[in-house]
Order: structure tokens, then C-alpha cells, then sequence
């Protein structure tokens, strides 16, 4: 996949507006019951990044983060204000703030994820774009140590041991993260006049599956 392992600037995305959406495809019976289903395991994201805009100087930043990703051919990295971190917003990144997977004695290798919960249910999102510096991992009660216990992979969200966590044992993480996107357009229209009245460009950004 096209993809440029660069965020779009936080200081902009800061304003930006949106979240997650789910697909589904709703059957009513002749009974008046429906009938629910889904194709999307995964939920995917929508942005609108015209809104973060305050000035003509982050305008020009826009346009040329655009034209150096050619517009939708080439996807980025995006900071969500609003879901950033494996734990609450205003807590510091902890080793314990996910478990990621439980040990098996063999596997080596265990995907980063973000559980959110709400009653008895729960969903589990996997995370590929994980922070440089910000990834802890935990066995247990016990925080390991990058590049000497383990490494990660920034641009997948894989965490690899050197040596296979022992069976039944908790594997635990905590990090921050962004969101694979690309631009939803291949065009962008801006007016200075328009942009000094208070009118701001739509600028649609969706998340793209890595």
C-alpha cells in the first residue's frame, strides 16, 4: 500500500471534526422485526481537517501536505485528539493499560490493541500506527524494556519478543497512536476572502485499512 510515515500536523488536526463509523445494513421484516448484519469487522474513521484551520499560514501548510502526497494516492498519519492513547486522555501512558494477548509458551510476536468496553461487551480494536517512544510493554506485573526485551514495529503495531513469554502469562501495553488516512479528495478549494470571512475549506480525510 502507498503509504508516507508522516503525520499531518498536529497543531492542525487539533480542530479537525469527526470519529468513527460502522456499516450496517438494516432488513425490516414483514413482521416489523429486523434484521441486523454487518460486513466491517472493524469500524473506520472520517475527519474533516478544513476546521483546524486558523490562518492563512495553515493553509499554505495544508496545501503543501497535500501536494506532497499527491492527494489521495499517498495515506499518512493522523492524531485524534479525541482517541489517542491506550488509556484514559488524562493519565499517563501505563505498561498496564492493555492486555494485549495471553502467552502460549511459543509465539513471539503479539499485535498492539485497544479494548473498549461498555457493560458486558466490549470491542477490540487492532492499532498499527503506534507513537515512536511511546510503546511500554508489560508480562504480568513486570515492564519490559525495548530493544532489550523486545522491539516494535512502528509502521505495523507488532510487538516481538526475543524470547517467548512463558505460557498463561499476561502480555500488557500501553501506548499512543495514530490513525492510517488518506485525503477523501483530490481537490482542494480555497479563497483568501472567503477564508478571512470566517469560511473555512472542506478538507474530507477517512481512514484507510494497513
Amino acid at each position: 500500500m502507498s503509504f508516507h510515515e508522516v503525520r499531518f500536523p498536529a497543531s492542525l488536526s487539533f480542530g479537525s471534526l469527526g470519529g468513527p463509523e460502522r456499516r450496517t445494513d438494516v432488513v425490516t421484516l414483514a413482521n416489523g422485526f429486523e434484521e441486523r448484519n454487518t460486513p466491517w469487522a472493524h469500524s473506520r474513521r472520517r475527519y474533516d481537517a478544513g476546521l483546524g484551520m486558523r490562518s492563512l499560514d495553515d493553509v499554505e501548510t495544508l496545501i503543501a501536505f497535500f501536494e506532497a502526497r499527491r492527494g489521495q494516492m499517498f495515506g499518512f498519519r493522523w492524531k485524534d485528539w479525541s482517541d489517542f492513547k491506550s488509556g484514559r486522555a488524562t493519565a499517563e501512558v501505563s505498561f498496564a493499560d492493555q492486555v494485549i494477548a495471553v502467552a502460549d509458551g511459543q509465539r513471539r510476536e503479539f499485535q498492539l490493541i485497544k479494548t473498549y468496553r461498555s457493560g458486558a461487551f466490549n470491542y477490540a480494536r487492532p492499532i498499527h500506527k503506534p507513537v515512536a517512544g511511546t510503546v511500554r510493554i508489560g508480562i504480568e506485573q513486570d515492564e519490559m524494556r525495548e530493544a532489550v526485551d523486545f522491539d516494535v514495529d512502528l509502521t505495523t503495531g507488532q510487538i516481538v519478543f526475543y524470547h517467548p513469554p512463558a505460557e498463561s502469562m499476561e502480555i500488557k501495553a500501553g501506548f499512543e497512536f495514530d490513525v492510517p488516512v488518506r485525503f477523501d479528495t483530490d481537490r482542494i478549494q480555497t479563497s483568501v476572502a472567503s477564508f478571512q470571512a470566517g469560511e473555512v475549506p472542506n478538507v474530507p480525510v477517512v481512514e484507510v485499512r494497513v
